[in-house]
């Protein structure tokens, strides 16, 4: 027993009952999953269409509410608070911070759906608003495509990190998302209160990165299917799911700031090359006015899409499109939170919101509008069968459409190599979050923890895989969100009340401070008001008796 003991205090570290609860939940789901797929994805889709029907408005209203809030706290009297002690530098520079938070966060996803989304949107136009295939359908599909990776996507990974940046760095508390809760819960978030929420933190992050995985697995056989290495099948799926688990065990045995902050420059690098490939290579002029058209139409019906839940017909859309991207945000978002959280010390709220939450949102438009755009182009002018290739196979549109540039086939190399390593860095970066989670919030949790993780990240994309596909990937999303969903309305309300009690100590700090300058002020003049007394003569004296000093003593000049 003594044995075990140390083995396990040497190879875990100081894990408790977070740790062992999430690890016995999520083994269970796999190991049923595995046996009965049939049965876990018939049971999820029940779970998803009574979640849909009886509180899917919930998603829409909540996500659309973290939007207002995070803007709100950017722009008023909270935005210059430091996330860490006052004047301190940012840990990371500021090329390498968008670097990790643009990998860590959606790119596997914007890989993945850039030319994808667009496309099933031209085909089945969203709510049925336009004919298929249409320039209305194309144009309305840009315009869902850039709410899907707007605001309300990002807005989720920068209310938890925020908060969890804010306590760690601000308050030099654990880097836990129940931290987040102590300014609601008090004490309690020491018992089990804040177990719970962290192993729903936990399972919640297993779900949306499994998720992340299972596209880019998706994604890297479409690709090496058209290049003709492998067939497209869940069995090629599976290996290739084993071969990023060897690349992404070997970064996870390096430092921080060595393997995944190498990798996310790495990554930045191959897909701003893509992307000014396809950009200069594609149709531009039509990118840049789609570019233009789609941003306006956005911005013009924001409220509108974001409160759309079709309540009057039977049309499952805004379930299959909205609710899954925000369900799949809201899953990532205690792992892509803390990730940001850990890499943000130093940084103003202000500028935390604008990095976190505007740039790459810039970023992700410009994306789509290349990609997507370019999808479109050759579709609708010169017919080259992008849609049709995708309703057969999803992922397929990015190959179809590299197919259509100069070089098309290096570029399609470089693709697979890019979401290859997206997915290396996203799994790199979960597990380090969730190592961080279930071992009490440590800055650096083993590497057994990492990998054991990391190798149950991988069982669980296998398993969702098996259980459905793409359409599992979306079901179980949304279905395992829902709860912390309610989590971060909480999280919101705790965070305000955290700053706004600091605002409250620094204004009474500077009040005191003030009142003690002008009484220290008026002690100063009060002395001099008294020096001068003692030294002044009675006013008359100068004019009766210019001649004397102010001892009565005879002056030089009188006594010549």
């Amino acid at each position: 027993m003594n044995r075990l003991t140390t083995f396990l205090k040497r190879h875990l570290g100081d894990v408790g009952v977070v740790f062992y609860t999430s690890l016995l939940i999520i083994t269970a789901f796999v190991v049923t999953s595995a046996l009965q797929p049939e049965t876990v994805e018939a049971i999820a889709q029940k779970v998803l269409d009574a979640t849909a029907k009886n509180v899917g408005w919930m998603y829409l209203m909540a996500t659309t509410g973290f939007v207002v809030f995070i803007f709100f706290l950017a722009f008023s009297r909270f935005g210059n608070l430091r996330l860490g002690q006052e004047n301190e530098l940012p840990e990371f520079s500021f090329t390498s911070w968008l670097a990790m938070i643009f990998s860590g966060g959606m790119g596997v996803g914007l890989v993945f759906w850039g030319v994808a989304e667009p496309i099933m949107h031209l085909n089945v136009p969203p709510l049925g608003l336009a004919e298929p295939r249409s320039v209305e359908a194309a144009q309305l599909g840009m315009r869902y495509s850039f709410f899907h990776w707007g605001f309300h996507q990002w807005a989720n990974f920068t209310l938890v990190g925020l908060a969890i940046a804010y306590v760690r760095f601000r308050h030099n508390s654990y880097g836990l998302i129940s931290e987040t809760f102590r300014p609601l819960l008090g004490e309690r978030v020491d018992r089990g209160w804040g177990k719970a929420i962290d192993i729903l933190a936990v399972v919640s992050t297993l779900f949306g990165v499994a998720t992340t995985l299972g596209l880019g697995a998706l994604q890297v056989n479409s690709g090496l299917s058209r290049l003709g290495v492998m067939d497209y099948s869940t069995t090629s799926q599976f290996m290739i799911l084993g071969g990023l688990a060897t690349l992404f065990t070997i970064s996870a045995m390096t430092p921080l700031d060595k393997g995944i902050r190498h990798l996310s420059n790495a990554n930045l690098v191959i897909a701003s090359g893509l992307l000014l490939f396809v950009l200069v290579t594609g149709p531009t002029a039509f990118i840049f006015g789609e570019l233009t058209q789609t941003l306006g139409e956005y911005l013009g019906n924001l409220i509108e899409m974001s409160l759309v839940t079709a309540p009057h017909s039977d049309e499952k859309w805004v379930e299959q499109w909205t609710m899954f991207y925000w369900a799949w945000g809201l899953s990532w978002a205690p792992f892509v939170g803390s990730f940001i959280a850990r890499i943000s010390r130093g940084r103003t709220i202000r500028e935390f919101v604008m990095g976190v939450m505007v740039i790459p949102v810039a970023l992700s438009m410009l994306w789509f509008s290349t990609f997507g755009g370019s999808a479109i182009h050759f579709e609708l002018f010169e017919g080259v069968g992008i849609a049709d290739a995708v309703a057969e196979e999803v992922p397929s549109g990015l190959y179809v459409l590299l197919d259509q540039l100069p070089w098309g086939g290096v570029a399609a190399v470089l693709a697979v190599i890019l979401v290859s390593m997206f997915v290396v860095t996203s799994a790199d970066s979960a597990t380090f979050v969730l190592g961080m989670f279930t071992s009490k919030g440590v800055l650096t949790p083993t590497r057994f923890v990492r990998v054991l993780w990391g190798c149950l990240q991988l069982l669980m994309a296998s398993v969702l895989l098996l259980s459905g596909g793409l359409n599992g990937l979306r079901t179980l999303s949304i279905v395992a969100a829902f709860p912390f969903m309610l989590l971060m309305v909480l999280m919101a309300f705790s965070l305000h009340k955290d700053l706004a009690t600091d605002i409250r100590r620094r204004e009474e700090k500077n009040a005191m401070m003030h009142a003690r300058m002008e009484q220290w002020l008026l002690r100063e003049s009060e002395r001099e008001a008294e020096r001068q007394e003692e030294e002044e003569l009675h006013p008359s004296a100068p004019e009766q008796c210019p001649g004397l000093s102010r001892t009565g003593q005879s002056t030089p000049i009188e006594e010549t």
